[in-house]
């Protein structure tokens, strides 16, 4: 049996997660163009997400 394939997705707030390979992506969420195992996927999230703010509130603070 073949290990599971994700994909790292972020929404319009620029908030990452990872999403079963196999499924449609919700409304709002986007692939970023990055896919792996479980594990690497959310070490790729781990290294790019270094601002957990949404994207609204880091604009309204600057």
């Amino acid at each position: 049996m073949a290990e599971p394939r994700f994909l790292v997705v972020r929404n319009d707030e620029e908030q990452y997660s990872i999403w079963s390979a196999d499924r449609d992506l919700p409304a709002g969420w986007h692939h970023t163009g990055f896919a792996g195992s479980r594990e690497e996927c959310l070490a790729h999230v781990d290294e790019v997400w270094t601002d957990m703010r949404p994207r609204s509130v880091r604009e309204a603070l600057s």
